[in-house]
């Protein structure tokens, strides 16, 4: 890589939308399957950057992301420990690696605000967003029969 690249406020407000976005779909599953899930959704980020251009370091920090996963199948904070540990290696591509989408340059920096995101809600317990306030987005909708 050839210099960090230049961060454009799309590089950020985009990753918040997706993030917000993979949270509400993500609510709509009932607890434990929700935890699982956000488990396994960090497993696999943590093995996004292998061959990334840090070489050895890679394997490392997968195998870190990798043991907050399988302790995250208890536990929200250690998921969202694994997703500030994504964040921090999202930020280290931006500056010195590979980013994650080869053709987009700035795609880690824009992966390191959509991982923090995450991690927070991850921390506050991953609340299904639809059962917050009373708000429900995915109310069954009741078709009325004309007769």
């Amino acid at each position: 890589m050839h210099g960090t690249p230049d961060v454009y406020l799309q590089n950020v407000a985009a990753p918040i939308v997706v993030a917000l976005l993979f949270i509400l779909a993500t609510s709509r599953f009932k607890e434990p399957n929700r935890r699982h899930f956000m488990a396994i959704m960090i497993a696999g980020a943590g093995a996004a950057y292998l061959s990334g251009g840090l070489g050895v370091w890679e394997f490392v920090f997968t195998a870190l992301v990798t043991v907050c996963a399988y302790k995250g199948l208890n536990s929200y904070r250690l998921i969202g420990l694994g997703w500030v540990l994504h964040t921090i290696w999202d930020v280290l591509h931006h500056l010195f690696g590979n980013p994650i989408i080869p053709f987009l340059p700035a795609s880690s920096i824009g992966c390191a605000v959509c991982d923090l995101v995450i991690a927070l809600w991850c921390f506050a317990g991953a609340p299904a967003l639809n059962e917050l306030n009373g708000w429900r987005p995915f109310r069954e909708v009741r078709s009325r029969r004309v007769t």
